[in-house]
């Protein structure tokens, strides 16, 4: 196609340098006819475009004068036209929809804050981090001071009610103040309800959290997240300026990682909105946010469990130990983000570090140890049992043991294990030797038993191996005197 520069240079060549239309036409690359009608032409003349007629042409009109009655889409202008007698398709009918109604960007206002007034926070969540032996899901909380932008982030695997109500409280510690009122999206965390026309129904938690820490909660509008834009935009500053290409180490690193990102980055950069760090704006906004309260408030939220038989609580796919005398008990588990307090009654009856693995079993060494005593204590009532069943002095024996052996039941255990061996009459008339010999241990039990059964040859008939002359022996007698002098003596 023919554009003015071509034209010009047509023009040039054949006026200017005196080429010919075939010489032209060579060094253009052009088609030698189209240079010699272009060469007869005195002025460029855009070419008109070819309008071609379309099956839609004759409902236009229809289509522009119902879409100003009612927002009508694309398929339902096809439904009412085709009754109309149109026979084309659904693509030609939808470009014509964008031509004459073209898509409209929805306007915002430009919300502007005092210093200390308010604060957003959101969630955000980002891929998968390992934590132990699991992998996990990685969320992120944000909270971003609307006048300063000073924003506070912390790494959590969790979104439960004491992980929202911890986050907030570490980020008052951070800031070491408190705005006069926070933003919230409609998560159950913070509103339970929204009724059109009615207040806001809040979640009983988090509004006593407010009250404790009198901030007043700021719900947005229903799909109205754009009020709440400056966390938003800070949701998205986390995942494309930390995130986006970092290599996640272990979740135990993100805190560090957070912490450094804040320092180093995010609070001291030059805001693209207010042209200032928000560190040195923090310092402005400071004197007019409120101080913390004196202490800090409870934010473990509260569940009924059951222990199992086995004394166990489960909790997130672990299982905590109790004290085996609770196994089956119905419980009281409060649960913060960083420990389980589980309760019966009023009373502390166990305390776990909270783990974020998956399928562990976590267990105090001294939950299951009364139960190891009781059932040491009654295999060991029953081996006494026995043994004081084995002869009618047994309890008398017992009581020798105790006087004169330091372990006297390691004894009976090893004497009632030697009528497994022996049976029970032999080991019962060796203790009873035993009395006769004031002899009191196992040992000697033992040995009585072992040489009764011994089996010992008889004795044979001698038989000489040499001369039956051997047998003629003569003895001297013995000299006594020798012992005589030696008496004398001494």
């Amino acid at each position: 196609m023919i554009d003015f520069e071509l034209f010009s240079k047509i023009r040039n060549y054949h006026e200017q340098k005196g080429l010919s239309a075939t010489q032209i036409a060579d060094e253009l690359g052009l088609d030698q006819r189209t240079v010699s009608k272009w060469l007869q032409e005195k002025r460029f003349r855009q070419r008109a475009p070819v309008v071609r007629a379309s099956r839609l042409d004759p409902f236009k009109g229809a289509i522009v004068r119902m879409l100003e009655a009612h927002p009508y889409t694309a398929a339902q202008l096809l439904q009412k036209i085709r009754e109309e007698g149109y026979a084309g398709g659904y693509t030609i009918v939808k470009d014509y929809v964008h031509q004459v109604r073209p898509r409209r960007s929805p306007a915002f206002l430009k919300l502007s804050f005092a210093p200390g007034e308010c604060a957003q926070v959101d969630w955000g969540s980002f891929g998968t981090i390992r934590v132990g032996e699991s992998s996990r899901r990685l969320s992120f909380f944000v909270m971003v001071l609307c006048y300063s932008r000073m924003m506070y982030l912390e790494f959590t695997v969790s979104q439960t009610m004491e992980h929202w109500l911890g986050c907030h409280q570490n980020a008052f510690d951070a800031f070491g103040s408190v705005p006069e009122k926070i933003m919230v999206d409609n998560l159950k965390s913070a509103v339970l309800r929204r009724i059109v026309g009615q207040a806001p129904v809040f979640n009983p938690k988090y509004l006593d959290f407010a009250n404790h820490y009198d901030f007043k909660i700021v719900p947005c509008g229903k799909g109205k997240g754009n009020e709440k834009g400056r966390v938003e935009n800070g949701v998205g500053y986390v995942k494309k300026n930390l995130l986006a290409g970092l290599d996640l180490p272990h979740f135990e690193a993100m805190e560090a990682v957070a912490t450094r990102w804040l320092e180093t980055i995010a609070n001291v950069r030059i805001h693209g909105e207010t042209r200032r760090k928000p560190m040195e704006l923090f310092a402005e906004e400071r004197p007019s946010l409120r101080s913390l309260p004196p202490n800090p408030y409870d934010i473990g939220t509260i569940t009924q469990v059951r222990a199992s038989r086995q004394f166990r609580v489960a909790v997130d796919s672990n299982q905590y130990s109790v004290p085996a005398e609770f196994a089956g008990a119905s419980l009281t588990l409060k649960a913060y983000p960083d420990r389980f307090c589980i309760y019966h009654g009023e009373k502390l009856i166990a305390r776990h570090a909270r783990s974020y693995d998956r399928h562990k079993d976590i267990e105090d060494p001294d939950h299951p140890r009364e139960l190891i005593a009781q059932r040491k204590k009654a295999r060991e009532q029953k081996i006494f049992m026995r043994f004081v069943s084995l002869c009618p002095r047994a309890t008398d024996y017992f009581r020798e043991l105790e006087k004169r052996r330091m372990n006297p039941r390691h004894h009976v255990q090893k004497i009632v294990a030697l009528s497994e061996i022996y049976g029970e009459p032999p080991v019962a008339r060796a203790m009873e030797d035993a009395f006769h010999f004031q002899a009191f241990s196992c040992e000697y039990i033992a040995n009585l038993c072992e040489q009764r059964t011994r089996s010992l040859p008889e004795p044979g008939a001698l038989h000489l191996t040499r001369r039956s002359d051997l047998l003629d022996l003569e003895v001297q007698q013995p000299d006594l005197s020798v012992y005589q002098k030696e008496s004398r003596e001494n």
